[in-house]
């Protein structure tokens, strides 16, 4: 049952075009059969009052004709219309006509006008064709088989009207095919514009054309994407504000610090908290900022993952960088290097300097993984901790995080059209993995 889905077709469009395709088939295929059921009846008829014409006409010729010249009367009949006239034999083989629908209308209806002692057969000594028995004179004159020709009850093949009713169907199939990808065009419209809005971004407004429901379906996206849109800006703006309002006193409370506490240890101990709170106050800044103002560009993912990895700490503090060949691709770099930063920040904080980056390609799609070996994310975690402020409370727990480090990276690679995977290392340890679609070689 699963191989046979592989070839069912995905898409509306073509599902629907298929179904009315096989609609059109079926009705032409009905049409064909009730015309052929519709003729069969008056051609048998039709069949049988030649046969009763014919035979009448050879008898009466037989009759009326001088005995020398029956013989020569029998050749031309055999020669301009393809009837032949033999004696009937007591020992001639007979084989019945077929039990067709069509023989039993032409037999019944000959039999009807010739007589109730009229005979039919099928073939006569091996020889086949519409036989029919008569006499010659009354009922006790002579008895002849008269033999019409098979094809009497043949029908010629409409060609030309076969290619009429090619071109029809055609023309039919042509229209269906503009029906209905008309009527699914909103809906491929509407599935590109979630899409978009799926990634983060603030499409234009569909459309408010056509069908009644339609025109209703894309009237309450549009209402839809423009609240999304609204509380974005609203939630981008409270938090920027928040931090902003922070910041400053914060700065007056590390100054105060470095010079109204005396003892060190305090000192740095209060300096260390501002920081923290600082660091906290960037990363609500972080997931405020709107990436859909940044442009995409092509660029060189390995020369930024480089880059990025090499940004802080020491030498002997940088990860361990193992790249693919990776093509140059269409990127949001400043957001994309805000994610591997994130990435990178969450490992040394568990792992310390037992990390590493590893790029390759993988059925058309940019692989980034950042790996390390610190205590790991059990697996019924791993999705819930993308979304905003969730935290684990275990050994890889940050008690002074905001949790929303990880959800920041989905939202950037959701930007892309990616996404976020978190996978469990062998040996122990985490694969942090941006799985970014490579949209061909820029």
């Amino acid at each position: 049952m699963t191989f046979l889905r592989k070839f069912v077709p995905q898409t509306l469009l073509v599902r629907t075009f298929l179904l009315v395709s096989l609609l059109i088939f079926v009705s032409v295929a009905t049409w064909l059969t009730l015309f052929g059921l519709a003729e069969r009846e008056p051609r048998a008829r039709q069949l049988a009052q030649l046969t009763v014409s014919v035979v009448n006409l050879t008898s009466a010729a037989l009759v009326a004709a001088d005995p020398v010249k029956r013989l020569t009367l029998l050749r031309d009949l055999a020669e301009s219309e393809g009837v032949h006239l033999y004696p009937a034999e007591a020992s001639d083989v007979i084989t019945a006509l077929p039990d067709t629908y069509f023989f039993r209308v032409m037999y019944n209806t000959a039999k009807s006008q010739l007589g109730s002692n009229t005979r039919f057969a099928g073939s006569v000594n091996g020889q086949t064709g519409i036989w029919v028995s008569f006499f010659v004179g009354d009922s006790d004159g002579d008895d002849y088989w008269l033999m019409l020709p098979g094809e009497h009850a043949e029908s010629d093949f409409p060609w030309h009207w076969l290619g009429w009713g090619s071109a029809s169907l055609a023309l039919a199939l042509l229209v269906a095919w503009l029906i209905v990808s008309r009527v699914t065009l909103p809906l491929r419209t509407l599935a590109a514009v979630a899409t978009e809005v799926g990634r983060g971004r603030h499409p234009d407004v569909m459309a408010e054309r056509g069908a009644i429901e339609l025109r209703q379906l894309a009237e309450a996206f549009n209402r839809m994407s423009k609240d999304l849109k609204r509380i974005d800006a609203e939630r981008a703006e409270v938090l920027a504000g928040i931090s902003h309002d922070l910041r400053t006193p914060l700065s007056r409370l590390r100054l105060e610090a470095e010079m109204s506490i005396s003892g060190e240890s305090a000192r740095n101990g209060a300096i260390e908290d501002i920081e923290q709170m600082d660091a906290i106050i960037a990363q609500f800044l972080d997931y405020a900022r709107d990436e859909r103002g940044e442009l995409a560009e092509p660029a060189d993912v390995n020369a930024l993952i480089t880059q990025v990895a090499s940004a802080r700490g020491s030498t002997s503090s940088n990860p361990r960088i193992s790249l693919g060949e990776v093509p140059r691709a269409l990127i949001y770099r400043q957001a994309l290097a805000r994610a591997l930063t994130n990435l990178l920040e969450n490992a040394r904080k568990y792992a310390g300097d037992q990390i590493a980056v590893e790029t390759r390609i993988e059925n058309g799609d940019i692989l980034i993984d950042v790996l390390d070996r610190g205590p790991g994310i059990a697996e019924s975690e791993m999705e819930r901790l993308k979304r905003p402020f969730t935290r684990l409370e275990n050994a890889r727990t940050d008690a002074s995080g905001t949790g929303l480090g990880l959800a920041i990276v989905e939202r950037i690679a959701r930007l892309h059209g990616g996404r976020l995977e978190l996978l469990a290392r062998q040996g122990g340890g985490l694969i942090a993995r941006l799985r970014l679609p490579l949209k061909g070689d820029v």
